[in-house]
């Protein structure tokens, strides 16, 4: 399946920001189910920055600023060619070992409710099967309402919600197969629903580590492991780890707005 991708960007200010410096995760990473066709990100600063593929893998531009207006735009897009590999990731260059992802964060730390939750699964059974369960599990216990929770809310208190948005549903299975003793990482990427139709945000889910298999994904928000109508960005520890956009500024003092636009629609053939 060919889809093609825009993802923008845009802080407004009530001045001007001063000196910017912004880490990216916006170019998808190219394995053996996923090749980029075409990929272009425009944004202040571009021509001089720095690209890099850290140890998870992920494509990374850090760049820097001075932009004199009161808005800054960065875009981010291109044409992805993808099959369906029932959810496997295989053929990524990473250098880091699995286990680092056995380390809980704030954003994936476990609550008392989170723990009695956990019990209901055999720990000794095999991974990939855990890893279905698990998605199952979370996917009734845990509705899917948009605007039920923010960038900063933690596995914990969307699992108590009961309800949350895929970045909430992916922190739980990650957080819940840490318990486990099983590698997992938080996934942002993008899905397409339909032929004719496009979404209007990004997406995230988990993966597992599997013996013998790699790395597989399983979409708890829509009880699914990905098929050839996602597309991978990055992985890390947490959503904060791996966002699209992060950075700092010095100077210019005036609060920012930020506003976030994703298109994302299947290609013709």
């Amino acid at each position: 399946m060919r889809l093609r991708i825009r993802h923008a960007t845009q802080y407004s200010y009530d001045g001007p920001p001063g000196y910017l410096v912004q880490r990216l995760h916006l170019e998808p990473a190219e394995f053996a189910s996923q090749r980029l066709l075409s990929w272009s990100i425009t944004a202040p600063g571009m021509e001089g920055a720095l690209r890099y593929v850290d140890g998870y893998g992920n494509k990374v531009h850090l760049l820097t600023s001075v932009p004199d207006t009161e808005s800054v735009q960065i875009i981010s897009e291109g044409e992805v060619e993808t099959e369906d590999s029932a959810g496997m990731v295989r053929g990524l260059a990473a250098q880091v070992p699995q286990a680092i992802f056995l380390r809980r964060t704030p954003l994936t730390a476990l609550s008392e409710e989170m723990e009695v939750f956990a019990r209901q699964f055999d720990a000794a059974q095999p991974a990939l099967e855990f890893g279905h369960e698990l998605m199952r599990a979370v996917h009734e216990r845990v509705a899917y309402e948009t605007g039920t929770s923010h960038a900063d809310t933690t596995a914990a208190e969307a699992f108590a919600e009961r309800r949350g948005v895929c970045q909430d549903h992916a922190h739980i299975m990650v957080a819940l197969a840490r318990r486990m003793r099983i590698p997992a990482r938080y996934v942002t990427g993008y899905l397409v629903t339909g032929v004719g139709v496009s979404t209007s945000a990004a997406h995230a889910w988990a993966e597992i580590a599997v013996p013998d298999l790699g790395w597989v994904g399983f979409d708890a928000a829509n009880g699914q492991s990905p098929t050839e109508a996602y597309v991978r960005l990055a992985a890390g520890h947490d959503a904060m780890a791996v966002a699209p956009v992060r950075g700092s500024r010095r100077g210019g003092l005036a609060p920012e707005h930020l506003t976030v636009e994703v298109s994302v629609e299947i290609s013709q053939q």
